[in-house]
């Protein structure tokens, strides 16, 4: 049995913080007390998982990408099982498709989609970004691991300037940065946006919707649509089908609390790609 690299919650530490949310009776902190043992359990499952077997993608786009035990935030099962934002593994795959010069990932966190994306686009360079410290140092862990290493460039910030870097290039930019969209893409020109293909996490709860104007904004320059949350339809892996019910929930969870639709945009200033095919240009 192999020792996972990161350590369970403490269940008395789990108790005292239940213990304190339920201080008040109410719908909200019973809500609260939910999401904290869910988001136990889930971690319970996944240290199960890290000491029966080596980590390693199970499905998906990045079948057989070799990973790491735990994520440098948020939900982890469901990159490992290969389901994690299944809504989006149509149009990564279409974007495999088309092929890329470039990818620039920023919000990259452990390098689920950078190193992901490599492995599947040979002939491109990733560009990698991420502020935490822990997750660029994981990211160049895991692409190391698969051997793409030379081809996976890790940084820590990606300003509003940088997308010029990338005009004329055949760039598809995949952004998540936990509600700070707005930011980068205001102070962005419509140029260095105008030729780049784009799949952007949109956190429209914090601080305010973000969906809505930058899709009518890139519309000016690209054919593009929001993609909404659905439920998976997913083989579960054998050791989960002997589980009860709850336990495959939570595997497949992702722990969101509250609703973050994509935007996907695929620009009208090159020949159509498979990418823009799905994204429905």
């Amino acid at each position: 049995m192999q020792k996972p690299d990161f350590a369970l919650p403490s269940p008395r530490a789990v108790q005292a913080q239940l213990l304190k949310i339920l201080e008040k009776a109410d719908q909200a902190s019973l809500a609260s007390a939910l999401r904290l043992l869910a988001k136990y359990r889930s971690h319970v499952l996944q240290y199960e998982l890290a000491t029966s077997r080596p980590a390693e993608v199970q499905a998906g786009p990045f079948r057989g990408m070799k990973y790491v035990d735990h994520s440098a935030e948020g939900c982890h099962l469901p990159k490992l099982l290969g389901c994690y934002e299944h809504e989006l593994q149509p149009l990564f795959e279409a974007a495999i498709r088309s092929g890329y010069d470039h990818v620039v990932n920023v919000g990259c966190a452990e390098g689920y989609y950078a190193v992901g994306l490599a492995l599947r686009l040979p002939q491109a360079v990733v560009h990698a970004y991420d502020i935490n410290p822990g997750a660029r140092e994981m990211c160049a862990k895991i692409a190391a691991r698969n051997g793409v290493a030379d081809r996976v460039r890790v940084g820590e910030l990606f300003s509003s300037a940088a997308f010029g870097e990338f005009a004329g290039k055949r760039t598809l930019f995949v952004i998540d940065i936990e509600g700070n969209e707005a930011g980068l893409f205001a102070k962005a020109s419509d140029e260095a946006l105008a030729g780049g293909d784009f799949i952007v996490e949109c956190h429209d709860a914090a601080p305010g919707k973000i969906s809505a104007p930058l899709l009518e904004r890139l519309r000016r320059t690209h054919a593009a649509r929001l993609v909404g949350h659905d439920l998976p339809q997913f083989d579960l892996p054998a050791f989960l089908e002997r589980r009860d019910h709850l336990d495959q929930l939570l595997s497949i969870w992702e722990w969101r609390g509250h609703p973050t639709p994509w935007l996907v945009a695929a620009s009208r200033q090159r020949p159509p790609s498979a990418f823009f095919a799905a994204v429905g240009g």
